[in-house]
């Protein structure tokens, strides 16, 4: 096995896909190494079929038990939560990188490196205002490892992407110039990260009204199903809607039909960070900034001095009006502005990259 690593990461789904971006430099500073990952169970889809990850194991006290009579050379711990932390301690490892917690319960950072993470969790103003730098850049300081702004790890089977190109027929995409995937909500543990209905109704309608030869999917998982049902409604059908109950496997190779994704700060546009499609992302009570669309997309920022906040709930007196006051037209004009720069070159289109844009509104 060479150098046995054991990486902890039981955090949003979002932020596992994420942390694949990590396993590339893992992997050349222990080229003759063998990974075990633990994470929840509903995570696991996210990190099948990863080549990296030689040993994929599900959060459970029967799996906690065996790990913990394991000996590893490195432990990495991504998550600053009590139970990842608390277990952090007791891994018998001869490195642990990342956090762990002390003897009065509180998460603390393990290694020099984890201290910038540790602050961004405890200074507000500091994550909030302060910090520019991704999510990844910091984890690999975090973790000590050599940053080179690795992408995400996703790989879709021969038979995921076969069962991706018959949703395309079925779907009646195959003639379509353009196929713009439309996420159109959340987990509920941040409902504030869904637009409004009409919102979005809106915007389907105008980027269908000026880009006729695009065709506009609608994305999600069983939570989103009535949500995208309604937008059907409200947009007269000119939104197509996909399954939502096959599960998380499913949904990222439904995912895979666009070309331009549009989602708020969510799993949907991680995805499609990892399946290299062209984001539109908004952000409101998110950190914008967190976030790497790799030179593939453009991030709709609102400028507003309650944001972001990370609530789940809004206490302001105006309320949420990062998403209550949010315009169609913001997203209509992103979508335009990365659809006419694929179109602009040559050369463009060849190596299928943008320069990184933020509109902050």
């Amino acid at each position: 096995m060479g150098t046995r690593i054991l990486l902890v990461n039981l955090d949003a789904l979002g932020t596992v896909l994420a942390t694949t971006a990590q396993l590339p430099a893992i992997k050349r500073s222990y080229p003759n190494s063998h990974i075990t990952w633990v994470t929840r169970k509903n995570a696991l889809p996210l990190l099948a079929n990863n080549p990296f990850i030689g040993h994929l194991v599900e959060w459970n006290d029967e799996n906690r038990m065996v790990l913990l009579q394991q000996k590893f050379e490195l432990a990495l711990n991504a998550d600053k939560s009590r139970a990842a932390a608390a277990f952090m301690n007791l891994v018998n490892a001869e490195t642990k990188r990342g956090f762990g917690l002390n003897e009065n319960g509180a998460v603390v950072p393990l290694n020099a490196g984890a201290e910038y993470s540790f602050r961004l969790g405890v200074d507000d103003h500091f994550k909030f205002r302060v910090n520019k730098r991704t999510g990844n850049d910091i984890l690999a300081e975090a973790w000590e490892l050599d940053y080179r702004r690795d992408e995400y790890v996703l790989q879709l089977t021969a038979d995921e992407l076969a069962e991706s190109e018959r949703w395309r027929r079925e779907l009646g995409l195959e003639e379509a110039a353009l196929v713009i995937g439309f996420n159109t909500g959340c987990s509920e543990l941040f409902v504030l990260k869904k637009l409004e209905l009409e919102t979005q109704a809106q915007a389907i309608r105008q980027i269908a009204a000026e880009m006729p030869e695009a065709k506009i999917i609608l994305l999600g998982g069983r939570e989103d199903t009535e949500r995208n049902q309604r937008l059907v409604e409200l947009t007269d059908g000119l939104a197509i809607p996909t399954p939502t109950t096959l599960g998380l496997r499913a949904g990222i190779f439904l995912e895979n039909l666009a070309g331009i994704v549009v989602s708020g700060d969510s799993l949907g546009l991680h995805i499609a960070i990892a399946l290299k499609k062209y984001a539109v992302g908004w952000f409101g009570l998110s950190c914008a900034a967190e976030v790497d669309l790799y030179n593939r997309g453009v991030k709709i920022i609102r400028d507003l001095p309650c944001a972001p906040c990370w609530k789940k709930v809004c206490d302001m007196p105006h309320g949420p009006i990062c998403v209550t006051e949010f315009k169609p037209a913001w997203i209509v004009g992103a979508v335009r502005e990365v659809y006419d720069r694929l179109n602009s070159t040559r050369a463009e289109i060849a190596t299928r990259r943008l320069v990184n844009a933020e509109l902050v509104l």
